[in-house]
């Protein structure tokens, strides 16, 4: 199978222990991909593609996903002392329960995201599964497989329709009807 991602616009955010479990779940990866490399430097969580052998020189560097790694604290549900009611004069407010959860935060475009040409496409498809998996976060691309151009949106986990549609051609005449034309302008000379 060929492919090419051609623009990819991420805002994808789920919990690292998530991203983590999923790999070591042993996934179905694409037939291009022998394994995963998972690397954290400081802030940083780098998974990187292991081709099949023999498929990419060793010295070729392969297509790796690239997250921030941030801390955010969670807590859990409120406690209501009424409908929607915030607690009485006097009354001693209650502390909400809560944790620090390390979030993986794959946000950017395609090179900030989705890093060198070597298994760009399987790695996308590995991006789109990851994606699946997040609450939160959208994942919009056009990528071409075996000669066709393809939209894949996926919003909150959940994948939606989405259609390539071309605005304006490149080098097409009436692509800027209110522009200036500087070659023609009286004002120039």
């Amino acid at each position: 199978m060929s492919g090419r991602v051609y623009q990819l616009h991420s805002t994808l955010e789920l919990p690292l222990e998530t991203v983590i479990d999923y790999f070591d779940s042993d996934p179905t990866l694409p037939e291009e991909i022998k394994d995963i490399d998972i690397t954290r430097r400081n802030n940083t969580l780098v998974i990187k593609s292991i081709a099949q052998d023999g498929t990419v020189s060793k010295y070729t560097p392969t297509a790796q996903l690239k997250a921030s790694v941030t801390e955010t604290r969670v807590y859990e549900e409120e406690p209501e002392t009424g409908p929607g009611a915030p607690p009485a004069w006097g009354e001693e407010e209650e502390e909400i329960p809560s944790e620090l959860v390390e979030f993986a935060a794959f946000k950017g475009d395609r090179e900030t995201v989705l890093q060198n040409t070597a298994l760009q496409f399987p790695m996308f498809e590995v991006l789109c599964t990851i994606a699946t998996l997040a609450e939160k976060g959208t994942l919009t691309a056009i990528a071409e497989r075996d000669g066709e151009l393809e939209a894949t949106k996926i919003v909150d986990g959940e994948k939606r329709p989405a259609t390539v549609e071309v605005v304006e051609g490149p080098g097409s005449e009436d692509s800027a009807p209110n522009g200036v034309n500087w070659r023609d302008n009286k004002f120039i000379t």
